[in-house]
């Protein structure tokens, strides 16, 4: 029987709801899966923009391995230090040179086991920076000399960007994981060449928002097209992920299981 390695993935944790989400629940998802790597998407902790080295301190306590951010980590200049300072905390690659951070980490678990955690921006309806497809090829060159088991979080806004990413790095790594559009997709699978794959796996904070954000201020906007300051909003408060089943031998991944809890169907969830 093939020896297997848990990963839990969180998604984009967003302000102080957010927060308190993982604060009382992330003990419990840990347990519950047997998660052996816990991956956190942290980019909109702060009022929906960054982390600071305080919020980082406090994920490492509770369980996470490594911290992904995304293009929103950049508006909050206190984020930058921890970038700069801690290899666990990491940003989309394909930033261009000069940028503070590393856009991998290689998780040392407890065991003696490793697993490497890669993050790709894209570009379609985002920045014009470098090349997220040729980023890949070039970071997974280092990373599969040292460890076998290869997650990667691609912060993304189209959909079919992320599927094209799929299919690119479908058999090079164990999982390709959506963030950024805080919706969970239905079309969490595993490709082919054994590369567990969704295209978002949602957002961890208040559902009485949009996309974390106070419904009032994200109407004024779109009815009046006039710019009006975002303030995250505080109730109804989930948490999105998914866990894969890795084999350790192959890097392949065997099962990928997206959650939201309490359920957005009846509010009524089992730990």
């Amino acid at each position: 029987m093939a020896r297997t390695l848990s990963v839990l993935f969180i998604g984009d944790i967003v302000g102080n709801a957010g927060m308190n989400a993982i604060r009382t629940f992330l003990p419990s998802f840990i347990q519950k899966y047997s998660a052996d790597c816990v991956v956190i998407n942290g980019e909109n902790i702060v009022n929906g923009k960054g982390l600071t080295e305080k919020e980082a301190t406090e994920l490492f306590s509770l369980g996470a391995h490594v911290i992904t951010t995304g293009n929103h980590v950049w508006e909050n200049w206190q984020s930058r230090p921890l970038l700069a300072t801690n290899p666990l905390v990491i940003r989309p690659i394909n930033y261009p040179v000069g940028n503070p951070g590393r856009g991998y980490a290689i998780a040392s678990l407890p065991d003696g086991r490793k697993v490497g955690v890669l993050q790709l921006q894209g570009r379609t309806f985002m920045q014009s920076i470098d090349c997220p497809f040729r980023a890949a090829d070039s970071a997974l060159a280092k990373l599969q000399a040292q460890c076998k088991i290869i997650i990667v979080d691609f912060h993304a806004d189209a959909t079919a960007e992320k599927i094209a990413m799929g299919w690119h790095l479908d058999g090079k790594v164990s999982a390709v994981l959506g963030t950024h559009t805080h919706i969970q997709t239905a079309d969490a699978r595993i490709l082919p060449n054994g590369t567990a794959y969704v295209t978002d796996v949602g957002m961890t904070g208040p559902y009485d928002s949009v996309l974390g954000m106070q419904k009032e201020i994200a109407l004024k906007r779109f009815i009046l097209q006039t710019a009006h300051k975002y303030e995250t909003a505080t109730d109804d408060m989930r948490i999105c992920g998914a866990n894969v089943i890795i084999d350790e031998q192959t890097g392949k991944a065997i099962s990928i299981k997206p959650f939201m809890y309490p359920s957005p169907i009846t509010d009524i969830g089992e730990l």
